[in-house]
């Protein structure tokens, strides 16, 4: 059975790495729902966040298979409710249906989106959740003409108290 994972893999060369990591992926036919790579808690090091749809087993063969790639310290797989995720959003709407729509304010309440910027022909709203979340906040602002909007990538960090240590 396919569940969603979260793996977080810990390199010191993020070039090479994609390039590897894409190869991998297209020769097992897994997609990527969501990549991520930043800078991370130990100096020259990176982290690459990426979230995949597929079975236990084809996940703990996929994080054995990076680790075993030189650049390669670590990879972490993690289910949905061992970790704490967010996305930002950002959504771009006509300035009028802002000022004139009485159902907007409280929309804008309910769902703590920020103005982060305002034209007169649109604004541009911002938010930060779970995807989930974010997607249902989509179709509900498609109801009041959303323009368009873009989805960051996924940000997780483990509910443990351990992190990764690079032993030097």
């Amino acid at each position: 059975m396919k569940n969603e994972f979260t793996l977080t893999i810990y390199s010191e060369d993020q070039i090479r790495l994609i390039t590897k990591l894409s190869s991998l992926f297209l020769r097992k036919q897994i997609a990527i729902l969501s990549l991520n790579i930043s800078i991370c808690e130990i100096e020259n090091m990176y982290r690459h966040t990426l979230v995949v749809n597929e079975s236990l087993d084809t996940v703990i063969n996929l994080a054995a298979q990076i680790e075993k790639i030189i650049e390669v310290f670590k990879c972490y797989y993690s289910s949905n409710d061992e970790i704490v995720s967010k996305q930002m959003v950002l959504f771009k709407m006509a300035t009028e249906v802002l000022m004139t729509n009485a159902n907007m304010e409280s929309l804008l309440r309910e769902n703590d989106l920020k103005v982060s910027e305002i034209e007169r022909e649109y604004v541009i709203l911002q938010t930060v959740g779970r995807d989930e979340e974010m997607k249902q906040l989509t179709e509900k602002l498609k109801g009041f003409g959303l323009i368009e909007f873009v989805m960051s990538s996924r940000i997780a960090l483990l509910k443990s108290s351990e992190g990764f240590c690079v032993e030097i």
